[in-house]
Order: structure tokens, then C-alpha cells, then sequence
């Protein structure tokens, strides 16, 4: 019996298995037919070498497509003019790449028709019958060229596409312009993909004659193409296989140029989002037709990860789920903690963590997240519909630096409904949070298909939504043809609606606090004697050292979660219920803390910035008195006091 060989192309990522094809063959596997996995990437780098492909991956702008348009001439044949307004209008004006990089994207291309060949003649073809190809972000391209010639050289074989780039809309329209390809699988596959590969080894080609199968995009016997309903979803995750990474490191070891590459395990414990079920991000277009949220057991979940940990012996875990699910705090993150397995997991959470979840987290080995910050304006997240603010934003920074947490963030700007003073209050804000770890990026939002403002953009003030201006140079194509195909479109503001230069300070601001991360830090450390102090060692620091006992130092420490206002007076009156302040004396001490950029504050809610240490030393314990630089930390006051609203500076 013939197999089934599944693709993985340029430029997918090296350091990383396709975590969908590793679970198709798990799948087919166990429905008793034969899947190889191969990862043709690899040679692609062999060709062009190794820094070459991270670069052409990873520098040059991802919506540039230079790397599926390095494949452009191996499907469409000669373009010159194309070709040559793409360098020009993509390449050099639109991302201002030098000359010398547009020579080296140019150098690469040349090098595409050698890795052509090499396809074709190392892969035993003849012992397939069922290609299928997976695509995701810059795949497309390299995957149609391939595709194309291997339907001219072995007509008999089935040719199927999926992934990402094939979901819905895009998936049909890529079929119907196409015809080399035989199907599409869109949406999640576990169950439409096998059941085809059943039809196709049965002789019972969809084209028509039989029941059609859910997911799946066919040609009938007029050679059209026709389309499915919906693939069905996948609901219990616990049914899924475990993923078999086997093809995918046996790749990896023999590529000649894979030294410098440091691969990854990919981990799934749900799909969909449960955040965006009840309230989708206005620019998110992740998840497509299945937002509804889904998660493995606990127990499932912590069992696949031990057996994928002990199986290839690594450590480095990158889950790829939209989001946490927030019952593993209860059971399988703390027994993960207790197996002591000293991983590195990165994973997807939301931002409104709490200091005890966040300290689950690390017990547990998860080292790196992106919680989705990607504003600390609070009227700029309620467009986003983000359902959090900016000072929860903060303290997830502040809390996941405390634990040695690394945080991937974001600013965007550009949301319609934003105005010139959330951008103003933001630069004000930032100083303050100067030693906290900067924005991975400052950029503009992106309409992306599948999002709500690409769904409705009428809604939000968007007009003239159009396939992102690359697309033409990938696809020649008719322009109606380009909006079902693109998932990244350009659009226009209603008049009076363009946010465009509102966030220009903020960006330069970010780009500058990137190029030098660390500036000082604010920490507080926990005295012998129980008192606190805050060492700052910011530049401009006003007060480098500061003692705070009794009133001061409980409302310091009770905001190290943000606390609004009247809770703190509420709070300092219930532990001191015979000591006798005024609300206001609390505000204006406060205020204060504020202004020496020692908290934050949204103009009701407070949020301190110290970092807890470590407890001093032994030897610093018995002198309460001496701080690490040898000089006495200035003391507060013994209690509020409205005078002490600069902390006598």
C-alpha cells in the first residue's frame, strides 16, 4: 500500500515542528495508514544557509512576503515588470530596505529553481499517494511551486492543502485559481483529514458522487470547485493523539547546516479563547471559525507534557494555545511545580493574573508569557475591548519581574475612537515604569480577516478595506479575487477619525527605552526591625533611599495590588483604628508617591512600583539602620501628615 507524505516548505520555522502535522500523522497512524513527515525547509537553508533563512524569516518585515516571493518566478514563470515594481514599491519604499539587503533577497531567489529540482529528486514520489502540505504565514508560495510540479510529474498522486493560510474564504478562492490541487482541508482536520485519506485509498474520491465530508473543498465531476460545511470541531481534546515529533528531529539532525538551531517542543492544551468568546478583541483575527474555547484535562495535559519532555529530552516548551486556562492554576500547573522538572514554557495568558497565580506560574517552570499587553491607556484598551486596564498591566509586569518572568508585550496605536490625550497621559506614565521590562515592539494596528474590524469595519470607522498592497505581487489576480485570498488588508479612517501621529512621541519614546532597557532599578526590601526600604537607583531618583514604617509603609505595601482610594483609607483605619488621619492626609501622601514616580495611579486606583527582594542579609538584620550603601535611609514620618506630600524632600 502506497503512504501518505506531509510537507512542511519554506519558510517555516527551524526551530520549531509543525505541530499540525505532527498530530496528522499521529492520527493516520492510528486509523492504520502510513505518514511520512518531511521537512523540506531544511534543505532550503542547506541551499541558501542557515543565517540567510533566519534572516529572510525573521528581519526583514513579515508583511513584506519576501520570502513567499522569493518563490514568485518557480510558480508563475518570468514577471519582470512585477517583479521589479515589487522591489521598488515594496522592498525600497514602502520598508526602506538597502540595497544591499534587497541584493541578498535577490541572491536567494536565485537559488530557488536548484531547491526545486532537489525536491523532486529526493523524495521517492512514486511511494505516495496522498501530498499534503501545510501553510502558514510565508508557506504559501514555495508550497504552490512544489505542488505544481509535482502534479505535472505524478498526476495520479492527490495533492491537499491546509493550515492557516487555507482557512474559509481564503482556502476556496485558492482552489477555484489553482487546479493542480485536488483539496482543501479548512478548519481543525484531525477528523476531516484522515476521513479523505480514507475515501482516497477506498477509491471514493469527493467529486459529487458520495457524501461530501465537512471541511473539506473539492472538484466535482465538472472539475468546479465546491465547498463543504464547516469542519467539524474538535471537543473533547483529550481524544486528541499525541503529537509525533519523529520526522521532524530526524530532519533536524541530518541537516548539515542545523547546528545553530535550537529547537523547541510545541505544547497544546486548549483551542480557542475564552476571553474572545465572551468579548473579541476588535483587531484579533486568531482562532477563525473556532473561537469557542476548549481545554484538555488537567491530567491529560500534564501527562502529554512529561511524555513529550522524557521522549526528546528537552526543556524548552513553547505551548501554543490562545490563552491560559485558568483552572490549571488549581491542579495541573502547582503538580507540575511539584515534579520539579526545571522546564522553560512559554505560554499565552491574560493579563489579570494575580501575584499568587503569577508565583504558581513560575513554581511550575513557565519562564517566558505574553499576557497580551498591547496598551497601558485605559480608554485605549476599552476600544480594543481588552477587558483590563492599564495599572493590571503594570502589576502583571512588575509581578512577573519580581519572579524572573520574562514578559513579551506590546504598545499598539492607530484604534479608531483613540485621541491625542491617551497618548499624552501614556508618556507621562512611562517614565515611572522605566525599569520594568520595555514593549517587544511600538507599531500600528494591523487589520487582520477574521477579526471584528474586519467583520464589520463600518462599526468602527474603517473605510476602504482592500487586500494589503503585497498581495498583487503574489498573486496576479483580480482584486476581488485578492480579498478572499489576503488575510492582512489595508483600510482608511472615516473623516475625523485618523488617530495617524497621536502616538508618534510614545514610539519614539518605546524605540529609545528598547535601546536601553535597564535604567536603575526600584526595589523595597523588608527590614529586621519590620520596617520597609525603598531603594531607587533610577536616574533622577528623588528619594534614593526611603524608610517607611506604621501608616506609610501599610498603605505601601497594601497597594502592591492596585487598591482604589477609598479602600485604602478603608484598609489604614481598620489595622490603626486608634491613630487619627484624615482621608485627604491618605491622598496627599499618595500624591506624593506619585509625583516621586514610587507608584501610579489612574486617578483613582494605586498601584506601588518596588520590586520585593530578597530579605536582607543576617548582618543587615542587625543593624536596621544601615542600608547597602551604609547610609541611613531617610525616614517618612512616623504617621501621615498632609506637610509630607513632596516626603520632605
Amino acid at each position: 500500500m502506497k503512504k501518505v507524505l506531509l510537507l512542511s516548505m519554506p519558510m517555516g520555522a527551524l526551530e520549531r515542528p509543525s505541530l499540525g502535522l505532527s498530530l496528522l500523522k499521529a492520527r493516520l497512524v492510528e486509523s492504520g495508514y502510513a505518514c511520512d513527515v518531511r521537512y523540506l525547509a531544511f534543505s532550503f537553508a542547506e541551499f541558501i544557509g542557515q543565517q540567510d533563512y533566519q534572516w529572510l524569516c525573521y528581519e526583514i518585515p513579515y508583511t513584506a512576503f519576501a520570502g513567499d516571493w522569493t518563490f514568485t518566478q518557480a510558480l508563475y514563470g518570468e514577471r519582470y515588470d512585477s517583479d521589479g515594481t515589487y522591489i521598488q514599491d515594496i522592498l525600497r519604499e514602502a520598508w526602506q530596505l538597502s540595497e544591499a539587503d534587497i541584493a541578498r533577497i535577490l541572491r536567494i531567489r536565485l537559488m530557488v529553481p536548484h531547491f526545486m529540482d532537489h525536491c523532486l529528486n529526493a523524495v521517492p514520489w512514486n511511494d505516495y499517494a496522498v501530498v499534503g502540505f501545510t501553510s502558514t504565514f510565508e508557506q504559501n508560495i514555495s508550497s504552490l511551486a512544489l505542488a505544481k510540479r509535482i502534479k505535472q510529474k505524478y498526476p495520479k498522486i492527490s495533492i491537499v492543502f491546509g493550515g492557516a493560510n487555507w482557512e474559509g474564504e481564503m482556502g476556496q478562492e485558492l482552489h477555484r485559481k489553482f487546479p493542480f490541487i485536488d483539496y482543501v482541508c479548512s478548519g481543525e482536520s484531525e477528523q476531516s483529514f484522515p476521513a479523505l485519506v480514507r475515501r482516497i485509498f477506498g477509491r471514493k474520491p469527493m467529486n459529487g458522487r458520495v457524501n461530501p465530508i465537512p471541511g473539506i473543498v473539492y472538484r466535482d465531476r465538472n472539475k468546479q470547485s465546491v465547498s463543504t460545511d464547516a469542519a467539524e470541531m474538535i471537543r473533547d481534546m483529550d481524544a486528541l493523539p499525541v503529537p509525533d515529533f519523529t520526522d521532524y528531529f530526524h530532519d533536524l539532525q541530518q541537516c548539515t547546516v542545523s547546528a545553530p538551531v535550537a529547537p523547541t517542543l510545541l505544547f497544546e492544551t486548549s483551542r480557542g479563547c475564552w476571553w474572545g468568546a465572551k468579548s473579541h478583541c476588535t483587531f484579533c483575527g486568531l482562532n477563525g471559525g473556532t473561537m469557542a474555547f476548549r481545554s484538555k484535562s488537567p491530567r491529560r495535559a500534564l501527562d502529554e507534557l512529561e511524555h513529550l519532555v522524557d521522549r526528546w529530552q528537552m526543556t524548552n516548551v513553547e505551548v501554543v494555545d490562545n490563552i491560559l486556562d485558568m483552572k490549571y492554576f488549581n491542579d495541573m500547573l502547582p503538580a507540575l511545580a511539584r515534579a520539579k522538572r526545571s522546564l522553560q514554557i512559554f505560554y499565552e495568558v491574560k493579563s489579570n493574573l494575580s501575584r499568587v497565580q503569577v508565583q504558581i506560574l513560575h513554581d511550575a517552570g513557565v519562564s517566558r508569557i505574553q499576557p497580551g499587553i498591547e496598551s497601558l491607556s485605559d480608554h485605549v484598551l476599552k476600544l480594543m475591548r481588552k477587558g483590563t486596564t492599564g495599572l493590571r498591566n503594570i502589576q502583571l509586569l512588575k509581578w512577573a519581574q519580581e519572579f524572573g518572568i520574562t514578559v513579551e508585550w506590546n504598545i499598539l496605536y492607530g484604534f479608531p475612537g483613540e485621541t491625542p490625550e491617551d497618548y499624552h497621559r501614556l508618556l507621562e506614565l512611562l517614565p515611572a515604569i522605566r525599569f520594568l521590562r520595555p514593549p517587544c515592539a511600538a507599531g500600528p494596528i494591523r487589520l487582520d480577516r477574521f477579526s471584528p474590524y474586519h467583520d464589520a469595519p463600518g462599526e468602527f470607522g474603517l473605510i476602504n478595506i482592500r487586500p494589503m498592497k503585497t498581495y498583487r505581487y503574489l498573486y496576479p489576480f483580480e482584486e476581488e479575487s485578492l480579498k478572499r485570498i489576503a488575510y492582512y488588508f489595508d483600510f482608511d479612517y472615516e473623516p475625523g477619525r485618523d488617530p495617524t501621529g497621536y502616538a508618534a512621541e510614545v514610539v519614539a519614546y518605546v524605540n529609545e527605552w528598547r535601546s536601553a532597557p535597564r535604567a536603575g532599578s526600584l526595589s523595597s526590601i523588608s527590614r529586621a526591625d519590620g520596617s520597609l526600604t525603598i531603594l531607587d537607583t533610577r536616574p533622577g531618583a528623588t528619594v534614593p533611599e526611603l524608610r517607611l514604617s506604621g501608616l506609610e509603609q501599610a498603605a505601601y505595601e497594601f497597594c502592591d495590588e492596585l487598591q482604589r482610594d477609598t479602600h485604602i483609607v478603608r484598609h489604614l483605619r481598620a489595622l490603626f483604628p486608634t491613630v487619627e488621619f484624615s482621608d485627604q492626609q491618605v491622598l496627599e501622601f499618595l500624591k506624593s508617591l506619585v509625583e516621586n514616580k514610587l507608584m501610579v495611579t489612574d486617578g483613582s486606583n494605586y498601584l506601588s512600583l518596588a520590586l520585593k527582594t530578597a530579605r536582607v542579609s543576617a548582618a543587615a538584620r542587625d543593624d536596621a539602620t544601615t542600608t547597602v550603601s551604609g547610609v541611613p535611609p531617610r525616614p517618612a514620618s512616623s504617621y501621615l501628615r498632609a506637610e509630607l506630600k513632596v516626603l520632605q524632600i
